[in-house]
């Protein structure tokens, strides 16, 4: 896998991981990438930072985020197996799938903003009722609660719909 910084045309910048430089090339060129915050399909490369090892330390396990989960659609009883097939992963298709995943979170977390990381202490240490949250931290709140041993999942947040 390799990542790559990317930039749009209205100056977001987001990462896109690619199975190698020749998948990237040919999604650009089909015309099939698109801005992770705006959607817009004007999408290039920015320019990126070396990765530099120092030394021969055991290097951190990367988070994995796990594809989304889809369902192959229902099928005609007659019909043979051989033409179910899974729907594609395709931008549009990513896309609709965290517009869902944010649905679902909204609709049954409560959302405590800029207290995640207080409110999520709290319920781990049994102060505050167990449920579920969703808001904002800080990378030195997030480490804090990995600490403690609070289990968190961040989630890229995208908007609801593209304007």
């Amino acid at each position: 896998m390799i990542c790559y910084q990317l930039c749009c045309a209205n100056g977001h910048t987001f990462e896109g991981w690619y199975r190698d430089s020749a998948a990237f090339t040919r999604l650009k060129q089909e015309n099939l990438l698109s801005c992770a915050i705006c959607g817009t399909p004007k999408v290039e490369q920015a320019l990126m930072a070396p990765a530099i090892v120092k030394g021969r330390s055991q290097p951190k396990k990367p988070e994995t985020v796990e594809p989304p989960v889809t369902t192959p659609p229902q099928q005609h009883p007659e019909a043979p197996a051989a033409t179910q097939q899974p729907e594609p992963v395709t931008p549009d298709n990513l896309m609709s799938a965290l517009r869902q995943i944010r649905a679902v979170v909204e609709e049954n977390c409560e959302n405590v903003g800029s207290n995640f990381a207080d409110e999520a202490l709290r319920i781990h240490h049994g102060e505050a009722p167990e449920r579920g949250i969703y808001g904002d931290m800080t990378a030195s709140e997030r480490e804090m609660l990995e600490d403690e041993g609070v289990d968190v999942l961040p989630l890229p947040w995208v908007r609801k719909t593209d304007s």
